[in-house]
């Protein structure tokens, strides 16, 4: 970082200077920890000599902070995956249902939003589409930060609600769906090749919020990769040629994810448009009533507090997914 080139390209740059903090943040973590356990070893001394128990309730108050941090060290060790680090990009659809899937995404959404500020995330908004009465058909956002695709991959898959709809007259309990995919944000090194003969572009006018610019120039774009059916679209820029760029970014995942997926016979799960958003193909569930439960069915990992999650608190689900995965290895 001391050589003068070095923010001659300011995108790689930052990269590497962010990679630089978190493996600071690393080592500094297990000082911490080191320096917390000598601590702890010397003042169990202490109290054995002195026989002096006036010393244990800072004892156990010093043991629980090694203990959070050890676990926050080993959270660390499971994002080893090739491209934990990058960043995150994250597309939500609603499944059939109407206005009820919509609202449901909506909330979803809210939720990785409050998820991504409350552990220092920067968020983008790559594309919106809101819903006919309320809600959002569909929402693409990137989330900036280290280890957020390692984080947020656990959430790829679909989400099922229950509860008391806000839209029924009759007060009836509903269940709806929103299907999440989360791709890595690829740079420049991967090597993925797209044919632009085999990519059909089409442009349109933004549907987001934006002031005189929206909605009175096409600079929108969607993208679609027809041997595979891929489809990326993005109206978060202002103009048509970054809005293009940001399109070939996330093709690029996606077509990076196709090829790792169909290497493992798992193709169906990037290529198509989630035709399979309804029941028995969940991967988490959001009961409102008549209870109240939030339970991952790959990990088992539950919760009554259905509001703390709502509101972001989704670390619990994140570490149970990457256990269940290291478990895997």
């Amino acid at each position: 970082m001391g050589d003068p080139t070095f923010w001659d390209d300011p995108e790689k740059a930052q990269k590497t200077a962010q990679d630089v903090n978190a493996l600071k943040e690393e080592v500094d973590g297990f000082h911490k920890l080191s320096e917390g356990v000598d601590d702890l070893e010397a003042m169990q001394e202490l109290a054995a000599e002195e026989n002096d128990e006036s010393l244990i309730p800072e004892m156990d108050e010093l043991l629980e902070k090694c203990r959070n941090e050890l676990e926050h060290l080993e959270l660390g060790m499971l994002l080893s995956g090739e491209y934990d680090a990058n960043n995150a990009i994250l597309t939500l659809h609603a499944g059939a249902g109407g206005t009820e899937a919509q609202d449901w995404t909506s909330m979803l959404l809210r939720m990785f939003t409050r998820f991504a500020e409350q552990n220092g995330f920067a968020l983008e908004m790559l594309d919106y589409q809101p819903g006919d009465e309320a809600g959002v058909k569909s929402a693409t956002i990137q989330v900036n930060g280290h280890n957020a695709y390692g984080f947020l991959r656990s959430e790829k898959g679909v989400h099922r609600l229950v509860r008391i709809s806000p839209f029924d007259a009759n007060a009836r309990r509903h269940t709806s769906f929103a299907a999440v995919d989360v791709m890595p944000e690829l740079d420049d090194t991967v090597d993925v090749n797209i044919n632009m003969d085999e990519v059909r572009v089409d442009v349109y006018r933004s549907s987001g919020a934006g002031g005189q610019h929206v909605n009175k120039t096409s600079s929108a774009v969607r993208m679609t990769h027809e041997p595979t059916g891929i489809v990326v679209q993005c109206q978060n820029e202002r103009s048509q040629i970054q809005n293009r760029e940001r399109c070939l970014q996330m093709l690029r995942a996606k077509l990076y994810e196709y090829e790792k997926a169909k290497q493992e016979a798992l193709v169906s799960d990037i290529a198509g448009d989630y035709q399979n958003i309804e029941w028995g193909s969940q991967i988490r569930s959001y009961v409102f009533q008549p209870y109240t439960m939030v339970k991952d069915h790959r990990t088992g990992c539950e919760t009554g507090n259905i509001q703390a999650v709502m509101d972001g608190e989704l670390m619990p689900f994140v570490e149970a997914y990457l256990r269940s995965q290291q478990r895997k290895v």
